[in-house]
């Protein structure tokens, strides 16, 4: 629910080719700089030890990297605007990567590592304020096409990177990414020259005028550069006390979590429990990844477009989450793979959460301080249950506790989807507590 007119359609490539391009370059940078290490790590082991305290801290690097760097993001953005940040973000993910492929110990893979998952963290809080500011009229398709994209950079390089890896080594397979994040960066550099004239000439207050009477329509010009008021510092410090941001939090922590538990133990709990071989164990996490797509090509428009598809597509995850846990729990191997496949529709949660961060703010600047609040919070939030997922498999010594937490979790989101499903933005929920914005 937000205040003034809605911004007037048109069609999704006029006057804004760079940006679609750049979006979607990001995003699928985003995911692959994340998901290209882990097929290789044996290959790596070959040249140099790779302790499994290593593995753990590389595991845990990058809900903990998205947490840091998402709580420092809205701060750079008021200093250095959207595109510029999200240039240095890019940056840092290519010096990363290619930094992997050069790594000679476990400490410089360790450092270089932190490097991409720095660019990836400050480029997550990036990515919904972008969408926010050059496709006002075009959420719902916007965030279906950069969720399809990170969606498909997530299982795309676990197939390809060892194949690269034994044809040219796992240096190139592992450096070989920083390709897109170059190409992310060149979209966001020419917009950036293409704008500063208009973007110095403009006056902030009258920008901020005009978008209070509605007429959003003028900052889509097509000619010229999408311009934005200056970002409030003020907006950051208000979502603590604001119930919205929290539960969106919660929600996002609560998908996150799910993630990053499954990425780290699923393989070997199917191997424990569904007496299946390590091969076909990865062959069932390509599947729970796989189930990200659909939910990408749908959540999104339907979250952005009709006020009943938040609380459905949350019931719907959380419904067949527990159904996928419950099954692994009480009759894993009669039906291993229907098990995986509902467990894998809580992906319904990442894209959902995704749009919300759009349509529950009214300005770009809004959303990078939701986003940033969101992801930082819900990201360190995620990191604490991998680990405690492993510590109560160690204090049982089986895996049906572990699921059960994650059984809990999942039913726990439901009263925060209650509130997040409100169609109110941020601004409006601090107007009702508190009164003007």
């Amino acid at each position: 629910m937000t205040s003034g007119a809605s911004p007037a359609v048109r069609p999704l490539w006029q006057g804004r080719a760079l940006a679609v391009l750049g979006i979607v370059l990001l995003a699928f940078s985003l995911r692959s700089a994340v998901a290209s290490l882990s097929p290789v790590v044996d290959l790596i082991a070959a040249d140099f030890p790779v302790p499994p305290v290593v593995l753990g801290l590389i595991g845990a690097a990058p809900p903990v990297c998205y947490a840091l760097f998402g709580l420092a993001t809205p701060w750079a953005e008021q200093r250095l605007g959207l595109e510029r940040l999200t240039v240095i973000a890019t940056a840092l993910i290519t010096l990363g990567l290619v930094a992997r492929g050069f790594a000679v110990d476990s400490v410089t893979l360790i450092a270089a590592t932190a490097v991409v998952f720095a660019g990836v963290g400050t480029g997550n809080i990036l990515l919904p304020p972008l969408v926010k500011k050059y496709f006002p009229d075009r959420l719902g398709l916007m965030m279906t096409v950069y969720s399809v994209a990170m969606a498909a950079s997530t299982f795309l390089p676990p197939l390809v990177a060892v194949p690269v890896a034994d044809a040219a080594g796992w240096r190139v397979s592992l450096a070989e990414w920083a390709v897109f994040a170059v190409a992310s960066m060149i979209p966001w550099i020419v917009l950036m020259l293409r704008d500063r004239p208009s973007s110095r000439s403009a006056d902030p207050e009258r920008v901020a005028e005009r978008r209070d009477e509605g007429a959003d329509r003028e900052l889509e010009s097509v000619t010229g550069p999408v311009v934005v008021a200056p970002a409030d510092s003020r907006i950051l410090s208000r979502l603590p006390r604001l119930p919205l941001a929290w539960a969106m939090t919660f929600v996002f922590g609560v998908s996150a979590s799910m993630a990053y538990v499954t990425f780290g133990w699923l393989p070997q709990v199917l191997v424990d429990i569904g007496g299946v071989s390590a091969a076909e164990a990865g062959f069932l996490l390509g599947l729970f990844s796989v189930m990200a797509l659909p939910c990408s090509l749908v959540v999104p428009g339907l979250t952005v477009k009709y006020a009943w598809a938040t609380p459905v597509l949350l019931v719907t995850a959380v419904v067949t989450g527990v159904a996928g846990l419950l099954g692994l729990v009480l009759a894993p191997q009669p039906f291993l793979y229907g098990w995986v496949v509902l467990y894998g529709l809580t992906g319904i949660m990442f894209p959902m959460s995704l749009a919300l961060l759009s349509i529950r703010a009214r300005t770009h600047e809004s959303a990078v301080a939701l986003s940033g609040f969101v992801q930082s919070v819900g990201y360190g939030f995620a990191a604490i249950f991998p680990i405690l997922f492993g510590v109560l498999h160690g204090a049982t010594g089986g895996w049906q506790v572990p699921l059960l937490m994650m059984v809990v979790l999942l039913v726990a989101a439901v009263p925060a989807g209650i509130v997040i499903a409100r169609p109110m933005t941020i601004e409006d929920a601090w107007s009702r507590r508190h009164g003007k914005w």
